[in-house]
């Protein structure tokens, strides 16, 4: 499946959940813990091509997805997922390790998510700032993101990993 999406850095969560709501957008899934783990071999092969092996858990659910290198955009993260819900975590990490591959990023975020039509909005709280994830469709994404107030100016198009290692660059 092809995600589109972009973040945006928020300073306000409490206004912007009340804009996010004002919009009609419902929520589907309050405050809630991820955990997420990045796999990949030694050599990191996976990382030279800007792909990711991800390992998520969140309310006693676990999900591996495989992340594509992202396609050409200015303005969106764009990039093929394939995610699957994984019954047995323990086994899977065995899986994984007897493949070779190990651990190489490890990172919390709470996260709140809500719908708007097609369009996923997640609000996610991590140790290194606040973000907007909005995911769906190009125009959808413009459409909600000058409603809350935002340009296309502050759209981010880094992923997790990415951010963290700037901030710790800039601190």
């Amino acid at each position: 499946m092809t995600e589109i999406e972009v973040k945006i850095e928020i300073r306000d969560i409490d206004r912007i959940k009340d804009k996010i709501s004002s919009l009609g957008a419902k929520l589907i899934k309050d405050r809630y813990l991820e955990e997420n783990t990045l796999y990949d071999f030694p050599a990191q092969p996976l990382y030279s091509r800007r792909q990711a092996l991800r390992l998520r858990t969140a309310n006693k659910k676990t999900f591996l997805a495989l992340k594509g290198p992202p396609q050409k955009s200015r303005k969106f993260k764009i990039r093929e997922e394939y995610q699957t819900e994984v019954k047995n975590a323990k086994d899977i990490k065995k899986i994984l390790k007897e493949l070779g591959l190990i651990p190489t990023f490890m990172y919390k975020k709470y996260r709140s998510v809500y719908r708007m039509n097609r369009l996923k909005i997640c609000l996610d709280e991590t140790s290194f700032g606040i973000f907007m994830e909005l995911e769906g469709e190009r125009n959808e994404i413009v459409k909600v993101a000058n409603a809350l107030g935002f340009s296309k100016k502050e759209f981010i198009k880094l992923d997790y990993i990415q951010l963290m290692r700037q901030r710790e660059v800039e601190d």
